[in-house]
């Protein structure tokens, strides 16, 4: 089916391609000759009429419209239309070969979960295998020419080999008006789960990971039947057809030789339209590969062999669960044992082709040694100035806060604040001042901005105490010692202001009014 000659082009030299040209099957000649036949034969008709049996006033009226044919011809957009139109189709062509499932991997996961050499570990692994290829074979029945001729009925797939006379009773016994693919599948998981059961699978992994491989063969399955549902948009077909069949309409009149006397351009009457037929060739030859690969699973030359990949994958899948299960050569020494630092071996015809191994574009560029030192990293100037300055501004934002909306808080019988906080809470966080400063105790800190907890009148006051005292109190070590952390306090005193005002004032506020 599909034409390949990838090793008659593996090394290019003169003549590669030219070489191609000499082939019939998979040719654009094969393709198109009918086309072109009936079109260089209706180009010598309208030429025989015009040049021996038209009078001279029907030749004028030929010559009009021929030289109408000519100018306007050209409006028509094959080329921009044609090639985005090819492009889609290859694109289409390739991703459905692509989506095309293998049961390799499937089997191999199989043949290494789904334990036992009895004859019954062999049923349940030929079976599980089984039961992917005649999906396989269902899905292609109802999408492919080729396959379907092959297994007209579903007696044909048993015969086959595909399936037995009671999974064929089960699968016509099923009602529905879906395509059935997909039933295999399921008494392959239900196998799956048997075989757990049993005590086949050692573990639920090993079950996730043979049902997420029938998911996905099922997936593609689903993919390709998708892809049989859904073609390129009919409108998009029918356009691209139109503007190329149009196009070489007008040509069989715009291109034809119109006698010299009556003050045309034509100088030499060149009987065969050679650069109109190659036109012809290149642009009816790309819709005619576009006709070709609309559909891969047809009987073109270049559509997918699927009926020997059908036989290949019965025929791997069960070598590989049945025939090789388990199974691996002697463990021996290899000959580079004891060899760190070796080379593989050359023939002669290949030794003009050992390279060295690629260390990277970059290896080979040398630095001067001038240009090799580090740089300096860029320092604060020893400015007490520029020192005290930000840290008065980090003073500042602290102490530019706007004034606090009065909330009425739940007072008691004498006048004084009912609070909510526990006095374990309470001690808690005086605590966590105490460690935190030392050399600062609560009864200091409360000093600087006076006010307790009796004589509160909004739920903003605590954090204002908590979040003021701690600022004032790093703000006092640094001007101490701004030498060792002036660095670091430009990088974290704004994040400091910024958590102390978004997070630690809201959190005491809450719990305030808790």
């Amino acid at each position: 089916m599909t034409i390949t000659y990838t090793a008659s082009v593996a090394t290019s030299h003169f003549g590669t391609f030219i070489k191609l040209l000499a082939r019939w099957r998979g040719s654009i000649y094969k393709l198109m000759w009918r086309e072109l036949v009936i079109f260089i034969l209706a180009y010598y008709a309208l030429s025989l009429v015009y040049r021996f049996a038209l009078p001279p006033d029907h030749k004028r009226t030929f010559e009009k419209v021929a030289l109408y044919c000519e100018g306007y011809n050209n409006l028509i957009p094959v080329a921009f239309v044609l090639g985005f139109y090819v492009t889609i189709i290859l694109t289409r062509w390739w991703d459905q070969f692509n989506i095309i499932p293998w049961p390799d991997r499937f089997a191999v996961f199989v043949t290494a979960n789904v334990h036992g050499h009895d004859d019954r570990g062999r049923l349940m692994r030929r079976s599980i295998m089984r039961y992917c290829c005649l999906s396989f074979v269902f899905t292609f029945r109802s999408i492919c020419t080729v396959v379907k001729k092959r297994f007209p009925t579903l007696d044909h797939v048993t015969e086959a080999g595909f399936m037995n006379k009671d999974e064929q009773k089960i699968i016509e016994g099923i009602e529905t008006p879906h395509n059935k693919y997909f039933v295999p599948l399921v008494w392959a998981t239900s196998l799956i789960s048997r075989a757990r059961k049993e005590g086949r699978i050692q573990d639920d992994f090993a079950v996730k990971t043979l049902l997420d491989e029938v998911n996905q063969f099922r997936g593609q399955l689903g993919s390709l039947f998708n892809y049989d549902w859904i073609s390129v948009p009919l409108v998009y077909t029918q356009t691209v057809t139109l503007s190329v069949y149009t196009f070489f309409l007008s040509c069989l009149m715009g291109r034809q030789f119109l006698e010299p006397d009556q003050g045309f351009k034509h100088r030499v009457d060149i009987y065969f339209p050679v650069f109109t037929v190659l036109q012809f060739i290149f642009y009816m030859g790309w819709l005619k590969v576009a006709e070709s690969l609309i559909n891969p699973f047809g009987e073109d030359d270049e559509d997918f062999d699927i009926n020997s990949l059908i036989d290949r994958n019965l025929q791997v899948s069960y070598l590989i669960v049945d025939g090789m299960h388990l199974e691996h050569p002697q463990l021996i020494k290899d000959q580079y044992w004891d060899d760190v630092d070796f080379e593989l071996p050359y023939t002669a015809a290949s030794e003009q082709f050992k390279t060295e191994p690629h260390k990277g574009s970059a290896v080979d560029i040398s630095v001067k040694e001038k240009d090799s030192e580090f740089m300096p990293l860029p320092s604060l100037p020893e400015n007490q100035t520029l020192f005290s300055t930000f840290v008065e501004e980090g003073k500042n934002i602290m102490e530019d806060r706007s004034t606090p909306k009065n909330i009425p808080l739940p007072m008691q019988s004498d006048g004084s604040l009912q609070s909510r906080i526990s006095p374990r809470a309470y001690s808690k966080k005086s605590s966590v001042q105490e460690k935190h400063f030392p050399q600062r105790q609560v009864s200091n800190m409360s000093a600087s901005t006076t006010c307790t907890r009796s004589d509160l009148h909004n739920s903003q006051q605590i954090s204002t105490v908590w979040s003021q005292s701690t600022l004032a109190h790093i703000l006092d070590v640094a001007e101490t010692e701004h030498r060792g952390c002036r660095k670091t306090l430009r990088i974290y005193l704004p994040c400091l202001t910024w958590m102390t005002k978004m997070v630690i004032q809201p959190v005491l506020k809450w719990n305030v009014l808790k």
